[in-house]
């Protein structure tokens, strides 16, 4: 069975049909998920990919910008051309307009070579500038002036290149002015993955094949609860946290299914919690998420969790959360 049909087969096993399309070459390098939202972003990144107009990719951090980036080349005709990715937190912000457009020789004391930005390594491919947002202001003006006139000027020179990359920019939030009026592109939002739960089965799932693989286990899968307490996790690190904590769970379980304990000393992958710390950000998670399942009704959030109404809001009183925040 190939990689990407035992992948498909372990999320529809656990979250109904999953929507799983190659990017790269990895086990993990697939967009996986069965919400509107995935389903919608995919069908967005695919005629995206047909066209050579500049792409907005927009979402929280941790949501998968870069791989949709990174999918948007790939299933394009520009595939066969280079795909160049630069991450803008981690560049100097002196060196913004360096990495963006590239310099001529001396520009930078300490880096004083000749030196090709990504627009010019990417040319006849597609250059891919992750947290535009996080670009001084005076490199997102060139670099919409770039998009605008379809040419760029390197550091220390007053010639024009053509240019010759398809642009996807991932930023958080939408930047006012860096699309110029009139300039046609393709959007594609990512939400947060609390907004989209149908696609935490078939995520984890696909995470635990791969990272079984990378481990050499048999992947076996996980305990009802497990996938309880993943669904109740409110995931403020977005995919790349789900994806982070299967990763450390697998090493903890090794050739076991993967528990709720596996999952809660899977944290960071640093300090493991005493018991009690561990029982109760568990239970603590476990309420939040039933309770936003529930809107905050009490009684329903207890009969999906099969305690007594007096005993579970107990244990709601025991973490202090406050169900009033879950309704309306």
């Amino acid at each position: 069975m190939t990689d990407m049909a035992h992948a498909g087969q372990t999320g529809r096993s656990l979250g109904g049909d999953a929507a799983l399309r190659p990017v790269g070459r990895r086990r993990e390098d697939y967009v996986v998920g069965t919400s509107r939202a995935t389903r919608l972003a995919v069908e967005q990144a695919t005629a995206a990919a047909g066209s050579d107009l500049p792409v907005w990719i927009l979402g929280p951090l941790g949501t998968g910008k870069e791989l949709l980036a990174r999918a948007v080349h790939s299933w394009g005709p520009r595939a066969s051309g280079p795909l160049e990715v630069i991450a803008a937190e981690a560049i100097p912000e002196a060196l913004h307009a360096r990495e963006v457009f590239g310099c001529a020789s001396g520009v930078h004391t300490l880096l004083p070579a000749d030196y090709q930005g990504v627009l010019a390594r990417a040319a006849g491919g597609t250059a891919v500038i992750d947290g535009v947002d996080r670009l001084r202001p005076d490199v997102r003006l060139a670099l919409a002036e770039a998009i605008r006139t379809g040419s760029f000027s390197r550091e220390g020179e007053t010639a024009r290149t053509p240019l010759a990359a398809r642009v996807v920019m991932t930023a958080e939030v939408e930047i006012e002015g860096l699309l110029p009026d009139g300039i046609e592109h393709h959007r594609i939002d990512l939400p947060p993955l609390a907004e989209r739960p149908e696609d935490i089965l078939p995520l984890a799932a696909h995470f635990l094949q791969a990272f079984a693989a990378e481990a050499g286990v048999r992947p076996a899968g996980f305990t009802p609860e497990a996938r309880t307490a993943l669904l109740a996790e409110l995931w403020p690190g977005n995919v790349a946290e789900l994806r982070e904590r299967i990763r450390h769970a697998v090493k903890i379980a090794g050739g076991d299914p993967i528990s709720p304990e596996a999952l809660l000393l899977a944290c960071d992958g640093q300090d493991v919690p005493s018991f009690k710390e561990a029982k109760r950000a568990f239970e603590t998670r476990y309420v939040v998420g039933l309770l936003r399942r529930c809107g905050g009704n009490i009684s329903r959030a207890a009969r999906l969790a099969r305690k007594d109404r007096k005993d579970f809001y107990d244990v709601i009183r025991r973490t202090g959360v406050n169900p009033q925040e879950f309704r309306g």
